[in-house]
């Protein structure tokens, strides 16, 4: 169980800090709740989510060892491309959902590659794939920014370091 003041993986909401943990009666039913709001948002929206909600994943933030592991993993290729896109979308959301950040990053490094790749071609990425790395990259470099003490900025700057250097 988490505590108030911890810093959290939300689902799809990224970092959240838990502001309060209650008793609340919905529909009859009452039940403990986290109360918590996106960092990125500035207070303005507050999410409940019952403690024992299976539906949602809510992580811990990891540890500065796991990140410098994440971070020396992108000297490395990627996971494996796979072509048709909806078929790539699936696979790539799949192992994102799971909430491993080494698998995650793994995800994260095929995808920039690929814009880097497009980038040198003055192409862009395909618009599903774009959208899915700007989001899990977002969640991911701010977590590991937090771990070490440092800025989203910074983090991106050396993985696309490493990962020009592997090319």
């Amino acid at each position: 169980m988490f505590t108030i003041g911890d810093l959290v993986i939300y689902s799809a909401h990224g970092i959240c800090k838990i502001d309060d943990i209650c008793e609340k009666t919905i529909s009859g039913i009452t039940r403990t709740y986290y109360v918590l709001h996106p960092m990125d948002n500035n207070h303005q929206l507050t999410i409940s989510t019952p403690v024992n909600n299976d539906k949602v994943v809510m992580l811990e933030l990891i540890q500065q060892e796991e990140t410098n592991e994440i971070l020396e993993s992108f000297k490395n290729p990627g996971i494996k491309w796979v072509d048709n896109p909806n078929i790539r979308f699936k696979l790539f959301s799949d192992i994102i959902n799971t909430g491993d950040r080494k698998d995650i990053a793994m995800v994260v490094n095929t995808l920039m590659q690929k814009k880097v790749e497009a980038e040198l071609h003055g192409k862009k990425l395909y618009e599903q794939d774009r959208k899915l790395l700007n989001n899990t990259q977002n969640i991911l470099f701010k977590e590991l920014a937090i771990s070490l003490e440092t800025t989203f900025e910074e983090i991106n700057e050396m993985v696309i370091r490493f990962i020009k250097e592997m090319k």
